[in-house]
């Protein structure tokens, strides 16, 4: 009698963190990528907040997310990505930790114009050898760096990607999930990357992204002090 048992067709869970500092557009870029309607977890910001959540260059945001975003792709039938947006203020850090649980990487969004509140990030997923791309948010009007500046600002290692990106458009947002599964699989020994990257040729890589209209990068962004 043949088996009904479709164990084998589960398809592997691979878990990815969408980081940064408050405002950046992680809930933005969790929805813009995801098949799936996304769980937002948004709640209304309020004057008890005043004097805690820094508003600087995102004067307009009116909700923030206090506990988690959750989407999903599904890449092949054998990998699908769940997607976890952390909250970005400091008083729900305490969250970083649980929400990391099983992570194989992450992506840390920037904003130039805040480029200080995402170095919690890197220094949280650097610590945790839990690898990551940096994903410099193109917001209207903030100012453009030459990436090799931002690198330096964010003393950022050798092999740790970073990229432009418009985490409200779906190709440019897709191609920074894909730009950290190649890291991910550049980092692990040869004979474990085949089947993996086979899978990723479902998985097209659009077309660079342009950059927004920005103003014109005038000076240096503010430099990050690696953790002793």
């Amino acid at each position: 009698m043949p088996s009904n048992d479709d164990s084998d067709q589960f398809p592997s869970a691979l878990k990815l963190l969408i980081a940064g500092g408050f405002g950046v557009g992680k809930t933005t870029f969790v929805g813009a990528v995801s098949e799936i309607e996304p769980l937002h977890t948004e709640e209304l910001l309020t004057t008890a907040s005043v004097g805690t959540d820094r508003l600087t260059g995102v004067e307009g945001k009116s909700r923030t997310t206090v506990a988690m975003d959750f989407g999903r792709i599904t890449i092949s039938q054998k990998h699908v990505l769940y997607l976890f947006g952390t909250p970005g203020q400091e008083r729900f850090w305490f969250m970083w930790d649980e929400l990391s649980n099983g992570a194989v990487g992450a992506i840390v969004l920037a904003d130039t114009r805040r480029l200080e509140d995402c170095f919690p990030a890197v220094d949280f997923f650097e610590s945790r050898g839990i690898g990551f791309v940096i994903a410099v948010n193109e917001f209207d009007g903030a100012c453009r760096y030459e990436l090799d500046d931002m690198r330096s600002a964010l003393d950022l290692k050798p092999d740790v990607p970073i990229v432009h990106c418009d985490a409200r458009d779906q190709r440019s947002a897709t191609g920074v999930l894909i730009g950290l599964i190649h890291h991910l699989l550049a980092s692990r020994p040869d004979n474990d990357r085949g089947e993996s990257r086979h899978d990723l040729r479902l998985f097209r890589t659009p077309s660079p992204h342009p950059g927004g209209s920005g103003t014109a990068r005038s000076h240096a962004p503010a430099a990050r002090a690696r953790p002793r």
